[in-house]
């Protein structure tokens, strides 16, 4: 049975707070990305079963507005363990996924998402601040033994692709 990651990188957080890097909050810029990222994910991607969402703010605020633009409502569960920047940490969270789970949404940090990817797909693609990602694995628990297929990646906001289904 084929399942499909959707990998997204935070949109862009807002550097001129004096916050700790969990705390910063997203930007107005990415306010602005991530309803695209949502409205993009309602167009081309299944519906998302389970969100696996970073503990940071930035993570948090941009998954909350990628929400309002799908039309299903997924189970969301914040992450500590998402709250990295290496992406065998990130695969390990991905291994664990229920095999209940058709669609899942993983919402985290470069470079963790970029190596995540490249791990899953054997190809690597730049994942700037609210860009998308989406794989096709055979299931959760082996992911990253066997190449998944990139079926798309780029960032809605500016109609950036790197890879078009």
């Amino acid at each position: 049975m084929t399942v499909t990651l959707v990998v997204i990188r935070h949109a862009k957080s807002d550097w001129s707070v004096a916050l700790d890097d969990r705390d910063r909050p997203l930007a107005p810029r990415g306010r602005r990305q991530a309803p695209e990222t949502g409205r993009w994910m309602a167009e081309h991607c299944p519906p998302v079963d389970l969100a696996i969402v970073s503990a940071a703010t930035r993570t948090r605020q941009t998954w909350a507005l990628i929400a309002e633009e799908l039309t299903d409502e997924a189970d969301v569960r914040e992450s500590e363990s998402a709250y990295t920047f290496d992406g065998r940490d990130l695969l390990e969270r991905i291994r664990s996924i229920p095999t209940t789970v058709d669609t899942a949404a993983l919402v985290g940090h470069n470079p963790a998402v970029e190596e995540l990817v490249e791990t899953l797909t054997g190809e690597w693609v730049p994942m700037p601040t609210s860009a998308i990602a989406v794989i096709e694995l055979d299931g959760w628990a082996d992911a990253g033994e066997e190449e998944g297929r990139l079926v798309a990646a780029g960032r809605p906001a500016d109609d950036a692709w790197h890879v078009r289904a």
